[in-house]
């Protein structure tokens, strides 16, 4: 048997409102949205351009027979990765339009990191080359 990673389901507490952030914050592309009718709730699917990476994003309504307990985050979840150009620019840019900061740039090996919350506070890592002149 031999097993391939698809994609990465993640719950969110208001689909548009995080359709919204992967799409105008992070470039992803809405791919697909549909209701399941069998929940109550809706899906999208969203894809970065030039990665075969999927991350689909799950609303529930509260109450659902199938998923009546209230949102949590998933501590098992740790955070999900973009890689760009400049970490440090990248961070500073999400800043200014408001998106929460986790844990400001720094350099780990031969990356660049810089971490930055969604609007259901799980962690996005912003992942880049590091420079020839590592900044603290």
């Amino acid at each position: 048997m031999r097993y391939s990673f698809s994609y990465v389901g993640v719950q969110v507490r208001d689909l548009d409102r995080s359709v919204d952030f992967y799409c105008s914050l992070l470039g992803m592309r809405l791919r697909s949205r549909e209701k399941v009718p069998e929940t109550g709730g809706e899906w999208a699917e969203l894809v970065s351009p030039g990665s075969p990476q999927v991350l689909e994003l799950n609303w529930y309504p509260e109450g659902s027979e199938h998923f009546p307990d209230r949102y949590r985050l998933g501590n098992e979840l740790d955070h999900l990765a973009f890689d760009c150009d400049d970490a440090d620019a990248a961070f500073r840019e999400l800043v200014a339009q408001g998106v929460k900061p986790a844990l400001p740039p720094f350099t780990e090996g031969g990356s660049r990191l810089a971490f930055v919350e969604d609007p259901d506070g799980i962690w996005i890592e912003l992942a880049a080359q590091a420079s020839p002149n590592p900044q603290p």
